[in-house]
């Protein structure tokens, strides 16, 4: 593990995966409120074949809570820009292929540099046709709402997992992977007997308030490196926020997985895995070539 500072407030703790030897790095993180340890289901299937690097957002994870003005999508775009140098600096520079869920799309899209030989983005915030803004702005609503309305402290991890099944937002979750929601995404209370959200409710909402700020200006015809957009399944009803349309991906290669929902990482990891590996290999980022 390595911390990389972020500002002077700030530290991110990064970790290495997988084979420090292999020939493609693919860098990982998560969605807003989560943290990426929980999608050990999905990387632990890339160990054997990729030098894996992985980290939480601010205020999520590993991560320390610092304070919430911080807590907002440019800081977050500030910080990727600071992480990717970063791991290119200390694990050497190698074709390196961004691969994010959700929040971290987000900030990957509009990030401020151009670390990437690849992007594999995973269920962006625009990827449900026939959509409109007042939808958008709706569903937002909705999850900020249901964020801020969401318990903060438990008297068990088991009290968490076991709250989780009756949520329809991890209904298709793969067996284990809401104990493994809960062990990721809460710490021991300050009272020390109970635990409490690692990302506090009130910063989770904050971003999930504000989202609809910044997915108008999601323009993946600007983004330089090949890019592949994995999307939930467009004829269930979505878990997560709608899009506007699906012009925003005409110049990417797009795919969805069927029967699957916004944690599509979580539901069928294998899937996700063997599309990842076939644009890799498509685009000749696996098997010798770069950028």
């Amino acid at each position: 593990m390595d911390e990389v500072r972020l500002d002077e407030e700030t530290v991110t703790a990064v970790r290495r995966h997988g084979l420090p030897e292999a020939p493609v790095r693919l860098v990982l993180s998560h969605g807003n409120g989560l943290a990426i340890d929980a999608y050990y289901p999905f990387w632990s299937l890339l160990a054997e074949e990729f030098d894996l690097v992985v980290y939480d957002v601010r205020n999520h994870g590993w991560n320390a809570v610092g304070e919430q003005t911080n807590h907002n999508i440019p800081t977050m775009i500030h910080d990727h820009d600071v992480l990717a140098g970063a791991i290119a600096e200390r694990y050497g520079d190698k074709p390196t292929v961004g691969v994010f869920h959700s929040l971290s799309t987000i900030v990957a899209i509009l990030s401020f540099s151009d670390p990437y030989a690849g992007l594999v983005l995973f269920d962006p915030p625009f990827c449900k046709p026939a959509a409109s803004e007042s939808e958008f702005d709706d569903a937002a609503d909705r999850a900020t709402a249901l964020t801020r309305r969401r318990a903060t402290y438990f008297q068990s991890e088991e009290e968490f997992s076991d709250l989780l099944r009756y949520s329809p937002v991890y209904a298709r979750v793969l067996p284990g992977v809401r104990d493994l929601l809960a062990m990721t995404t809460l710490r021991r209370a300050e009272d020390g007997e109970g635990s409490e959200l690692r990302c506090p409710r009130e910063f989770e909402a904050q971003v999930s308030e504000y989202v609809r700020s910044f997915a108008p200006l999601l323009d993946l015809s600007l983004l330089s490196c090949p890019t592949k957009v994995i999307g939930a399944d467009p004829t269930l009803p979505y878990a997560y926020l709608p899009s506007f349309d699906l012009k925003h991906i005409r110049n990417v290669d797009y795919d969805f997985i069927a029967d699957s929902t916004h944690l599509l990482q979580l539901e069928k990891p294998a899937e996700c895995v063997a599309m990842l590996r076939d644009f890799l290999l498509q685009t000749g980022l696996l098997g010798g070539s770069t950028q």
